[in-house]
């Protein structure tokens, strides 16, 4: 099969690229930007939960950080980072099984982990930056190599 190169050429389809596992046509960067996001989202969801948990059992674990526009209650607080975390979790085994729900689950789901890390700020602010960075890079790489699962 050809297609018409931006030069007026012709591309050709010559098969498989070396190093394709799948046999897609396409290198295998697709493929580990999207295991590699799968990991990150389960380690951000466990973390999560983890943190969740610690903000549900004691409030005062976490330290307040002067006034801040959104303050909530830590417990509540906890319950969020809980139900996300466990979610997130979840999405992520639909990753790594290639589900393209869970693509588009991971997707939305960092961008309201990135929403509640955001919140999060005057709580743990190192550690909501390190997850902010996390899930834009799980947004860029789910969102990158979307096309090469589509077929």
């Amino acid at each position: 099969m050809s297609q018409q190169a931006p030069s007026g050429g012709q591309w050709r389809n010559t098969g498989p690229v070396p190093g394709d596992a799948h046999g897609s046509g396409h290198g295998g960067m697709a493929h580990g930007g999207t295991v590699f996001a799968a990991v990150l989202l389960s380690v951000s969801g466990v973390l999560d939960i983890l943190q969740g948990i610690a903000a549900v059992a004691e409030d005062d674990v976490y330290a307040r950080v002067g006034n801040y526009v959104f303050e909530f209650d830590l417990t509540a607080w906890g319950w969020v980072h809980l139900i996300l975390g466990i979610v997130v979790v979840l999405t992520a085994v639909g990753l790594f099984k290639g589900a393209n729900w869970a693509r588009v689950a991971g997707i939305c789901l960092a961008g309201l982990s990135m929403i509640a890390n955001f919140m999060w700020l005057p709580y743990q602010p190192w550690w909501a930056i390190t997850i902010l960075a996390i899930d834009v890079f799980v947004i860029w790489a789910l969102c990158a190599s979307w096309t090469h699962t589509a077929e």
